[in-house]
């Protein structure tokens, strides 16, 4: 494309969008109304998602060997272990530490009658590559020879994949709605533009304009739609996503939940919404001009 052209079809786009008044405003109030829920469920995704991906990283089980076991077999136990496919690390945690362990959180006074007889079992703690085939490789685990049992928390384990399973998934679908109510939005906006300048572009056809020249103009509206829609929405999301991660994070004693901090994850936030302003705003046009431009 010519430089001349390209400014051409610049200009074309820039006053269409003061053409359009009203219309225009709409456009960029609901794509900024719609940014700014998409913004505040990007933030609240990524980190239920930040949480849960640290919290599945915290699950392993506790092999409990049976207490029979000479020294050397528990020993030559993690080998076993190690060579289980999709097995990660692998801790080895004899009785007497773990005995150590017990009196020195419930008091060792408690305790002194099992120091001369320890009634705990030697244990290997495993950590699977990823947190969901912890199942299976707990199922495999278990078959060996010498374990006495096998805990992982598997009901609780279980729920909490599955609750991270959808809450992913409907914070993805409400996402993608939203996208596209803005994408219709756009696209009628852009519609109304074409209907008005039918006759223009019928001219502009007999004099030999080519259907991608037409259109051009048509794609930078929808660009600079998206993308004047996406400035409001970066900027509220920002000052809550601050206010949030400088104020409420740090006065409000929330425990083991952590959220992303500011930076760069608000940077990251705010090129993602202004991506997704300029996709919505270029998508529109294309949708309003393939299906609207009879040309």
């Amino acid at each position: 494309m010519k430089l001349n052209t390209a400014k051409r079809h610049l200009r074309e786009g820039s006053k269409n969008i003061f053409r359009n008044g009203w219309m225009t405003i709409a456009s960029i109030g609901a794509v900024t109304v719609t940014l700014i829920l998409v913004g505040v469920f990007l933030a609240l995704v990524f980190n239920l998602n930040n949480f849960a991906s640290n919290v599945e990283s915290d699950v392993e089980m506790s092999v409990y060997l049976d207490p029979t076991l000479e020294k050397d077999q528990v020993e030559a136990f993690q080998a076993k272990l190690e060579s289980i496919d999709k097995v990660g690390t692998v801790t080895y945690s004899s009785k007497e530490e773990q005995l150590n362990q017990l009196m020195k959180d419930m008091g060792q006074t408690e305790w002194d009658l099992f120091e001369q007889d320890n009634p705990l079992s030697d244990t290997y703690v495993v950590k699977t590559s990823k947190p969901q085939d912890i199942s299976s490789v707990a199922d495999e685990v278990s078959k060996l020879d010498g374990v006495d049992k096998v805990d992982y928390g598997e009901s609780t384990v279980d729920s909490l994949f599955t609750v991270s399973k959808y809450s992913r998934i409907i914070g993805a679908v409400l996402i993608i709605g939203l996208v596209f109510t803005a994408i219709f939005l756009i696209s009628n906006t852009i519609k109304i533009t074409i209907i008005a300048r039918s006759r223009e572009i019928g001219i502009m056809k007999l004099v030999g304009a080519t259907n991608s020249f037409i259109r051009w103009p048509f794609f930078i509206e929808g660009l600079m739609l998206g993308v004047l829609g996406a400035i409001i929405p970066i900027a509220i999301v920002l000052g809550g996503y601050y206010y949030l991660s400088n104020n409420v994070s740090q006065n409000i004693d929330i425990g083991f939940v952590q959220i992303l901090p500011y930076a760069p994850f608000a940077f990251q936030l705010s090129g993602l919404l202004l991506a997704i302003g300029a996709v919505i705003g270029v998508w529109g046009s294309v949708m309003s001009v393939r299906k609207f431009l009879k040309v």
